[in-house]
């Protein structure tokens, strides 16, 4: 797969080597950055209390740092400051349904990110760290609704974690059997696509019957999610 140009390239470290598919693999950091804008929840995978877990979670892309929501990652941070954490970012586009269960697969895009957490405790970095966050899964909705208070500021466990040592994997196209003795069997193949949009809005019920929803979410139905 292109790696992009040299000065927009990750590097290549032992974690994030891509030793199966490697025609999948990318180093480019322009498709990182575009798997990250596509999505806004990840799964941080953290070791705590000597036990390993997967946690789905919110997250925002400032770039250069990934913001994420994170009480059980910073209980590990308390008990392992050095402890690295990884976290995944993955899109489904469709299923690849070849003309042998054994070629089949999945059309997806997926980044993770290795490194080592900062649980973010600056007011003010905290605040652009929640802003980043809010605007990345909801544009606009961080200047519509009310700002987070000091005691909820406090409540909040916000970590950052740096996009440097990152590994990208696409995986795009038709089944790998077109040109196989399978072809000869008259059965049909191709890709099931997966296309995910936003749906109409859904009011909540308390609320009264003359509040408008903001353009910046009615402009979102019917649009891509991913």
């Amino acid at each position: 797969m292109d790696s992009g140009s040299p000065d927009r390239q990750l590097p290549v470290t032992e974690r994030t080597r891509h030793h199966r598919l490697r025609e999948q693999g990318s180093l480019d950091r322009d498709q990182l950055d575009a798997i990250l804008d596509a999505g806004f929840l990840c799964h941080l995978g953290v070791t705590v209390d000597g036990n390993l877990l997967v946690v789905p979670t919110v997250y925002g892309s400032d770039g250069s740092t990934l913001y994420f929501h994170g009480s059980v990652a910073s209980r590990s941070l308390v008990a392992s400051p050095a402890a690295a954490v990884c976290v995944t970012v993955t899109h489904v586009d469709g299923l690849v349904l070849a003309r042998s269960v054994f070629e089949h697969g999945v059309n997806y895009r997926s980044a993770m990110i290795f490194g080592v957490p900062t649980m973010v405790t600056d007011p003010e970095e905290k605040l652009a760290g929640l802003r980043c966050l809010t605007e990345h899964a909801a544009p606009g909705q961080w200047d519509y609704a009310r700002r987070p208070s000091r005691k909820e500021l406090a409540a909040t466990s916000l970590l950052a974690l740096s996009l440097d040592e990152a590994s990208v994997k696409i995986r795009t196209g038709a089944p790998d059997d077109g040109d196989s003795e399978d072809a000869q069997l008259g059965l049909w193949a191709g890709v099931l696509p997966l296309r995910a949009t936003w749906g109409d809005l859904e009011p909540d019920p308390l609320l009264p019957p003359a509040t408008e929803a903001p353009a910046h979410l009615t402009k979102r139905v019917g649009t891509a999610a991913n």
